[in-house]
């Protein structure tokens, strides 16, 4: 028997970026979130893939009449027509369009949206795939990231389904954007030279004032090239991969430049280490992050 797969990183990141993106469309079609999240990894490599960064199709849809833009690409026969988009929210939106309208995938509607395996295995039997383990390879990814729990969900993370599917390309008053990046739950940038808060609150809009107290400063503080900012309020804990794995302090770290390290909020990691606000770190030290 072959091994399922093994947790990595960057999926647990794509999850991160568009587990919101797919329980909306849970919510207004009736896909369950993690057919659609694992049809994204699966389709995409996690959106690595050719069709992903050239065209934004994360789920290996062709043309099949498309009159938008077209990328080619080899497949089953040499240049195939697939469906291009301007973003990755556009593809997620077609990809619930296309099971929804389409005929062969009729018979999955009648399943619960909490029937992950049920869905799988109706993918591949209505020929979504030629891939002989394809409705295995769903269940394997669904259950080792526990992508099931949003099947569950009820309301989404309006702000990050907000901006998940942007490109970094974007401008504000002729100058590119900041690439926004997802944590914990959370989206971040990094300070170029000259920001500040203001500037930074401008181009994302959100209050300067908000975004400070989010990563617990003073509107006023100057900021350094290079430092995290996150534009919304931080977590208690860091992301549960680091539940059995402390945080060694190192030369020049801070309790602070840890919380903003892990995306927590300072006094949680007080707290969970039961430290008093005066007490000093020093060189080796393990403090629990989750």
């Amino acid at each position: 028997m072959l091994a399922g797969p093994k947790w990595n990183s960057r999926y647990q990141a794509y999850i991160d970026q568009y587990k919101d993106i797919a329980i909306e469309e849970m919510l207004r079609y009736g896909i369950p979130a993690s057919i659609t999240l694992a049809q994204g990894l699966l389709e995409s490599g996690a959106g690595q893939s050719e069709l992903a960064r050239k065209g934004n199709n994360h789920f290996g849809i062709k043309c099949h009449g498309w009159d938008g833009r077209k990328v080619y690409h080899d497949d089953d026969e040499n240049s195939e027509c697939f469906r291009a988009y301007n973003n990755a929210r556009e593809s997620f939106e077609d990809h619930s369009k296309f099971l929804k309208s389409g005929s062969r995938y009729r018979s999955l509607f009648s399943l619960s949206h909490t029937d992950y395996k049920g869905w799988a295995r109706g993918l591949k039997a209505a020929g979504y795939a030629t891939n002989p383990v394809y409705a295995q390879s769903l269940i394997d990814i669904i259950e080792v990231y526990e992508l099931h729990q949003y099947d569950y969900a009820k309301s989404y993370d309006k702000f990050i389904d907000k901006h998940s599917g942007k490109t970094d390309e974007r401008k504000y008053n002729g100058v590119t954007l900041h690439p926004i990046g997802i944590f914990n739950n959370n989206y971040y940038l990094k300070v170029r030279k000259g920001d500040t808060f203001k500037s930074i609150g401008d181009e994302v809009g959100i209050s300067y004032r908000k975004l400070a107290k989010y990563n617990e400063r003073d509107k006023k503080d100057a900021l350094q090239e290079g430092e995290i900012i996150y534009l919304k309020k931080k977590r208690s804990s860091a992301p549960k991969q680091f539940r059995n794995r402390p945080h060694v302090v190192k030369a020049g770290d801070s309790m602070y430049s840890i919380a903003q390290q892990y995306g927590i909020r300072l006094k949680s990691l007080y707290k969970k280490n039961h430290l008093a606000p005066d007490y000093q770190i020093r060189v080796g030290d393990k403090l629990r992050v989750y």
